[in-house]
């Protein structure tokens, strides 16, 4: 894949759609391109945190510690993103990411990412919307397992 898909592909991810093309081309070539096989791990819950991950293709799952073992609570897909609320938040990484299958993703340091949240405000309003998103996930997923229980 060359810098021209990279950046086609980063304009497909949600908190990347408002960035224009010039900025979108130095992001893909200042970030880490990474392959995993199917089960390898991009991070641990409880490591520190010190890059976001976009997946370009394939899929993982995220799995949360529990004391009768890993459990999955979420699946990433293409133009998914991972890892931001570490670098936010400033605290260990809060779930494993795991690939379900071959993956490919674009590891964007902590320092790049602040610099494309400050110099598009757009930005942190999409990262905001889809963690918002994602809450409001996890609490209907706790009221269901609530009211199983």
């Amino acid at each position: 894949m060359n810098l021209n898909q990279e950046v086609e592909l980063l304009k497909g991810v949600p908190i990347f759609s408002k960035v224009e093309p010039a900025k979108l081309k130095l992001l893909a070539f200042t970030s880490e391109r990474l392959s995993f096989g199917e089960g390898q791990e991009l991070f641990h819950q409880g490591d520190q945190g010190d890059a976001m991950y976009v997946i370009l293709s394939g899929a993982a799952d995220v799995l949360i510690d529990t004391p009768g073992g890993p459990i999955a609570v979420a699946e990433l897909k293409r133009n998914g993103f991972v890892g931001e609320i570490a670098i936010l938040c400033d605290v260990p990484r809060t779930a494993t990411i795991k690939a379900k299958e071959p993956l490919t993703t674009l590891k964007i340091s902590k320092d790049m990412f602040y610099r494309l949240v400050a110099e598009f405000p757009q930005m942190a309003i999409e990262i905001m919307r889809e963690l918002a998103h994602r809450l409001e996930d996890t609490n209907q997923k706790l009221r269901a397992a609530t009211k199983a229980a």
